[in-house]
This record gives C-alpha cells, structure tokens and sequence, in this order.
C-alpha cells in the first residue's frame, strides 16, 4: 500500500521509478448546531476498562537493493479517461535487484487544460481520488530490460528460489481471483493494526508512533490528524471505513476547543493538532473514557497547527470518493464544519498575497525549519481543501458567497504559485538579470528579489529538463530548498501545470541519490549544515541532517 497510489490521473507522465516504492517502509492525516454526540468541552463515554496496552515489537525493514536507470513507456494512443483505474503493481513482495517495472499510463498532455476554470466547474475530482479504490495487483511479474547505460546492454539476475515461488503463487491467486499478500504486507497491516486507538470500543485512529522502548513518548502516542491521513488511505483502499468514518465524526465534535495559550483563544474552525484518549477513574471501579484535543497549548513550542483542518477536508473527499458514501459530507454538523475551516482558512488580513501566511512549526515540519511565511507545503493543501470543499459543499443561499470566494482564491493562488514558486535553468537565468528597486504595476521583480539569493549548489544541482517548485516567497527572500511533501502534493492536486509537473518528476528522476537514496524520501534538498542550522532551527538537535534523514526512512 502506499499513499501514492491515489496519484492516478495526474496531468503529466509519470516515471515509473517515482510509483515504484521497492525502498519504501509502510508509512507511518463550539459549534452553533447541534451535534448527533453531545458536544462538550471533553467527551465522556462510561466503560470498564483501561484502554488497551498499543505496545508491540516493531522492527523497521530497509531493501537498499540498487537500481538502474530505466525507460519510461508512455501510452499515447488513447485519450485520456477519467473513469478507469490505474493499475499500479506494488513491488514489495519480490526483492530482486537490478529489475525495472513497466508503469503504463494513458493520457496525453495535450488533451489536459491548465485552465483554473476547467479544473473548477469539473464535478469529479478523479484527479485527487480514486473511485471504488485502485485496482492494485499485490504483486508484479518483472522483467530484465536492456539498457543502454549498462555494459553489454544486460543486466545479471540472480535467481531466487522464493522469489519464483511468490510469483507462481500470485498469478495462481490472479486467476482464482483471491488476493494473496506478502510477508512484507502482512507485517505492514499487522503494525498498523497494532497502533489502532479505541474509543467507546469504536476505533477512531491510529498512534503518531509505536515504539515500547520509549518510556517518554511525549505526544507521539497520540492521533494526530495529519499523520493518520496515509493510515486512513491505507484503510479505505483496504475497504474498512469505519475507523475513517469515526475519526472525521470525532475530530469534528473537538474542532474550536475552548483551550488558551497565555488567555489567547484560537480562531474559531481549528482544528487540533492531535487528540488522545484518556481513562478517568470514577466510583465504583468504574471508568470513563475522554477525549482530550492539542490545539498548540501542550505541544513544543505552542504552536497551533494550520495543516490539520486542510487534512481533514481532503481526507473527508478521499472517504466519499473511495467508499462512494456521500451522505457523510453532506451532514448539516460536517458542511458547516467544512465553512469554519474555510473561513478561518479565507480571513482578510494583512497579507496581500493569495498564498496562506503561516509561522514556523505549524505544518507537517513541526518544529523550526525556517519556513514561516508562504511555505510551498500549506499552499499545496490549501489549494487542494479548497478544491475538494468546492467538490462538497452544498449550493445554497448561504454558501454562494463562499464558494464565490473559493473560486477567486482557486483562480489567484494557481496563478501566483506556478508564476512565482517555479524554478528551472530559464527561471533562474532571470532571476541573475533581475533589477532590483523597482516601484511600478508593471515590475519584472515584483518580491525584489536580490540574484545573490540563488545559492551556489543550485546551477550543477538542477537539470536542463527538469525544475520544481521552491519551498517559499517572501519579499525580498526565495527558499530554494526542494520539499519534496510540497511538490509531489502540487502534482496529486493539479496545482502545477501538466508541463511543471512533468518536469518535477524529471527532477526527481535525475536527482534519485539526493531525494531519495537510500529511504523512501526526504523531507528536503539540502539539509541546512554548520552555522546555517544553527541560526535557522535555533540549534534544535531534532533538525539535524542525520536526524531528518532517519525520521524519513522510519
């Protein structure tokens, strides 16, 4: 399983080594109205037990088999169709080096508008979710290719006596039409499903994080929203809802908490950064269960999270269009919830730009990365919310202004981020000629932007074919850093044009060893060294490149 795996009607071609996770662990997202639970400041349900012990052995698996440059094949002979599935086979089961896998992908570029408004008034969204799921094979049948780059154009296989084995079984399962897992699937589900939190009985998350031998979890026993989105995915492609279901019903009851920071209360439509279930003592050896939400007021550095609320709005369209269950989105409680998020998301203030103004720490980087601002990350979100909430929301008298306003965002922040954000060998040549100074409507370097910005890894680092978007803008500053979270959300949500993202990938594909490497991914490319960190993350050891590295590959 894999989060990519909903990446399915893309505007661009996909290479096939970005779909191909052989590398990759299982990863690890006060109302008015009345509410169909009672809605509280904590929410109280009697039972007579603790909560169950989560503990269990986890082991991380890594596969640092090598690989080899491989060839794209694209299939232009069909237009492209919206209504079928992609069918991605997942490499986890056969560890064979040297081994390349064909991903077949029908569409074409030319037959894709870029337009905001085409994208806008489509009333299905196929392009972030899958419906009735992805038609994912749990095992592939690869082949050796011949390369070009490779002496005597082939590539020794070893021969693998369980490997030929675990093929024969899944094309036996194929034509009996039962699906046969992996040991490294089971595994996977098994860990997942040890990490699963109860509420009522009822299960409503999974933990951050899993580990026994850590006597001061902190708040990594907790659900956090953003991190059980790819858990969610997990589930509704497996066809168990139900976790999902609970857990957008019960982070919606505990969204505009009645919590301070120093007598300061959050905007109304918060939503929590994380919640935990807590088991209170009462009379009688009895017990109750409370849910108990962090809105940034116990969390390091207190800082309240801008991401959780465009997590749920995209996890709330993921569950619709996986189960086909549309009666959840349009409950009363959930669209109004939908419109809180949204016009806390929507308040004027004093930016002038349409991108989401954010502090540092309050995304999936929680802690200090220099990346308050306009951070590439929130702003693929939000346009992806945005998008999705249009997708959901119920026309009425009292939602036109809204959803008038979501279009006009839709249509500026498309515009300012693939005109500002993007970088490639022509973007940068224009930045060295830039002036600096100018005062006019009409200004070529509109943030005044100084070319002495460009750092000087970035000229040998980029390739001629390839480009991205950069991780932040602000007057007078460009993030050249590559975040990888942010680009590759840009492509799932079309907010880049097919060419961007096609050139994305390409990025991706030049610069495997810098990205990638040995780990599934990282966060971002280069890790900040020496005095940079230290002035940046303000020396926070949990910052560190050797730190950041492992946290992606567990």
């Amino acid at each position: 399983m894999s989060v990519m795996n909903f990446i399915r009607n893309s505007p661009m071609k996909l290479p096939s080594r970005v779909l191909n996770l052989r590398n990759s662990s299982f990863f690890g997202l006060r109302h008015w109205f009345h509410h169909p639970f009672p809605c509280e400041q904590k929410l109280f349900c009697k039972t007579n037990a603790f909560l169950p012990n989560f503990s269990y052995n986890s082991q991380f698996h890594a596969y640092p088999s090598p690989f080899l440059p491989f060839r794209r094949v694209i299939n232009n002979t069909k237009k492209p169709n919206w209504s079928t599935s992609l069918d991605l086979s997942q490499s986890g089961s056969v560890s064979r080096p040297y081994v390349s896998t064909d991903v077949r992908v029908a569409s074409r570029v030319r037959d894709l508008s870029t337009s905001v408004e085409t994208r806008v008034k489509d009333q299905n969204l196929d392009k972030f979710y899958l419906q009735n799921g992805i038609n994912v094979n749990p095992f592939v049948v690869e082949r050796i290719e011949k390369d070009e780059n490779v002496l005597g154009g082939e590539v020794p296989v070893a021969e693998d006596v369980n490997n030929v084995k675990n093929i024969g079984e899944a094309l036996e399962g194929r034509k009996s039409g039962i699906k046969v897992e992996s040991d490294i699937e089971k595994e996977a589900w098994n860990l997942l499903r040890g990490a699963v939190v109860t509420y009522c009985g009822s299960p409503v998350g999974t933990v951050a994080a899993n580990d026994p031998g850590d006597k001061q979890p902190l708040n990594y026993d907790q659900v956090f929203i953003r991190d059980f989105v790819p858990s969610a995915l997990a589930f509704l492609l497996k066809g168990e809802g139900e976790i999902v279901k609970n857990f957008l019903l019960h982070t919606l009851q505990l969204q505009s908490w009645e919590k301070t920071v120093d007598c300061y209360s959050p905007g109304q439509g918060l939503m929590p950064a994380s919640f935990k279930v807590r088991t209170v003592p009462l009379d009688g050896n009895k017990f109750e269960e409370v849910l108990d939400p962090d809105f940034g007021e116990s969390a390091i550095g207190r800082v309240a999270p801008v991401d959780s609320g465009l997590w749920w709005i995209i996890l709330l369209r993921a569950y619709g269009k996986i189960t086909g269950d549309c009666t959840l989105q349009e409950r009363v409680d959930v669209q109004t919830g939908i419109k809180l998020i949204l016009n806390l998301c929507l308040a004027d203030g004093f930016d002038m730009f349409p991108s989401l103004l954010v502090t540092d720490g309050s995304c999936m980087i929680d802690r200090r990365m220099g990346i308050h601002g306009h951070p590439l990350e929130i702003q693929a979100l939000f346009y992806a919310a945005l998008r999705s909430s249009l997708e959901m929301l119920t026309a009425n008298e009292s939602s036109k202004n809204l959803i008038r306003a979501i279009n006009n965002r839709l249509s500026a922040l498309s515009f300012h981020i693939r005109e500002y954000y993007w970088v490639d060998m022509k973007k940068i040549n224009e930045i060295y000629r830039y002036k600096t100074e100018e005062y006019s409507m009409d200004a070529t370097n509109k943030f005044n932007i100084y070319p002495e910005q460009i750092p000087s890894w970035l000229m040998d680092w980029i390739p001629e074919e390839g480009g991205y978007l950069i991780g932040n803008l602000q007057p007078a500053h460009m993030d050249f850093r590559f975040f990888t979270l942010g680009n590759l959300w840009s492509i799932v949500s079309s907010l880049g044009t097919p060419k961007q993202n096609e050139a994305i990938l390409n990025l991706i594909e030049a610069k495997w060893g810098d990205i990638v490497g040995h780990m599934p991914l990282k966060i971002l490319y280069p890790a900040v060294e020496n005095e940079e960190w230290r002035i940046i993350t303000g020396s926070d050891p949990k910052n560190t490149s050797l730190w950041l590295a492992s946290r992606c590959a567990d």
